[in-house]
Formats: structure tokens, C-alpha cells, sequence
């Protein structure tokens, strides 16, 4: 079973909230404007260069050695709580360290909200004469889903028309990385993936496609292993143009060029 989202609505943002969007800026130094999404008014990153929603995430990122440990205390606590809930002994030998090994992986896996996007592009933005299409496919891609906290794994693959500028190949794959440590929904996380290259590198296009397996589908609710999520993002002329969308999608289904 499949469940495909090409793309989201066509309505456009309200004037309003577009014009205060292209008002902002991705960096202080050169001063690009900010585009709107045609799908949406919300931002992919905000002023300072983190993700969206972006509330703690610079408080997470800038805590001191001791209010990290008071943090992981703080989760300790709550874990252990838990376990007690669902039946478990949480003094058990087993499940001893169980609240405090938890805590530190659940830091881990959402550790996304503590880059800073300005920090992952670090000069990698280059100029050079290239319009052609740029794709890094089968990027492997492991998140939380928001609504239970149970990981959806999957690959995405991105691609670009350059306009003048090019970002080193690497960045496409920490940019995907940045955005899926963290909670998510995929709509979202291709969504703020392609925004954020949009304007970042303000490319003739940009598209984004994922395939993920969710385990709140296969360990709970309806429960059918082997189902996948395919969700895809189009901005410029990959939503515009049907061959170059065409091109794109075959690029990325092909094993060899």
C-alpha cells in the first residue's frame, strides 16, 4: 500500500504575509531576500538561521555543561516515570539505566534542533556557470513522527537548477539530516527541505521527493507492514514545467546515468 502527496495546494499565501517573507533576510552579509513558498507563509528557517518552529531550540543550543546534565536529569526523571506507568519495575536490572540511556538517545535522534542552517552552508555557497540539473538521490533519512514518537525511515532525494550558484554536494545531504532530527510529519520535513535550498541557493528550481516507512502505521493503528509514504515538493520550474519535473523523476527512479 502507498500513500502519495505530490505536492500541496495551489492557493497562494496571503499578500500580506508574502511581502513580510521576502523582507527578510538569510544572512546579514549578503543580503538575499527571502522567497515565499507558493504552498505556504511559513518559513523553513527563521532569522538566526534555525529551523522551523524554532522555539528553544537556540536555548538547547547554547546551554551551559551543567544545564545540559540538569536537562538529562529533568528527561531522567520523566522516563523512569514511564516505565513505572506501563507495568515495569524501573529499579530492575534491567531497566536500571533505562530513563538516563534513553534520555541521551532521545537527545541524539532530535538533535537537529541544535544546528544552526548557517553553520552547516559555512561558505559553500559557490558561483559557477551551471544551469543544468543537480540531483543527490538516496539520501538515508531516520526521524521521530510528532504525534507518537516513533521513528519513519526513508530515503529523499533532492535536486536543483542552478542559477549562478551551486552548493557543495554535501550540504544537500546535511540540510536533509539538519531537518529530520528532529519531531517531524514528512509533509513538513520535504516541504522545509526544499524551502530552504529555495532560499538559500534562489535556484530556477528545486525538488524534493522521500519515500519513508512509518511505525506508527506498522507497530500500531492500522498495522500493515510493507506500506510506504511518498511525498514531494516542486518549486520553479520543476512545478512549472512538466518535462523538467519528467526528467527529474526519471533521474531519480534510474540505477545508473
Amino acid at each position: 500500500m502507498q500513500t502519495t502527496h505530490h505536492g500541496e495546494t495551489n492557493g497562494a499565501a496571503p499578500a500580506s504575509a508574502v511581502t513580510r517573507l521576502q523582507q527578510r533576510v538569510f544572512t546579514e552579509e549578503h543580503q538575499v531576500a527571502r522567497s515565499a513558498s507558493p504552498y505556504t507563509a511559513a518559513e523553513a528557517i527563521d532569522r538566526e538561521g534555525y529551523c522551523w518552529p524554532s522555539k528553544g531550540t537556540k536555548s538547547r543550543k547554547e546551554e551551559t555543561e551543567t544545564e545540559r546534565e540538569l536537562r538529562l536529569e529533568k528527561m531522567s526523571g520523566a522516563i523512569r516515570t514511564l516505565l513505572e506507568c506501563v507495568g515495569e519495575d524501573p529499579d530492575r536490572e534491567g531497566v536500571l539505566k533505562t530513563p538516563m540511556r534513553y534520555a541521551k538517545a532521545l537527545m541524539f535522534f532530535t538533535q537537529g534542533y541544535e544546528v544552526n542552517l548557517r553553520n552547516i552552508i559555512n561558505d559553500a555557497v559557490f558561483e559557477e556557470d551551471h544551469d543544468e540539473m543537480v540531483i543527490v538521490k538516496n539520501i538515508d533519512i531516520f526521524s521521530l513522527c510528532e504525534h507518537h514518537m516513533v521513528p519513519f525511515v526513508g530515503k529523499i532525494s533532492i535536486g536543483y537548477l542552478p542559477n549562478k550558484r551551486v552548493l557543495g554536494l554535501s550540504k544537500l545531504a546535511r540540510i536533509a539530516e539538519m531537518f529530520s532530527r528532529r519531531l517531524q510529519v514528512q509533509e513538513r520535513l520535504t516541504k522545509q527541505i526544499a524551502t530552504s535550498l529555495q532560499e538559500i541557493l534562489q535556484p530556477n528550481g528545486v525538488a524534493v521527493t522521500m519515500e519513508a516507512s512509518h511505525m506508527c502505521m506498522v507497530m500500531r493503528g492500522v498495522q500493515k507492514p510493507g506500506s510506504s509514504t511518498v511525498t514531494s515538493c516542486m518549486l520553479g520550474s520543476f512545478r512549472e514545467d512538466p518535462k523538467t519535473r519528467e526528467e527529474f523523476l526519471r533521474l531519480i527512479r534510474s540505477n545508473g546515468l
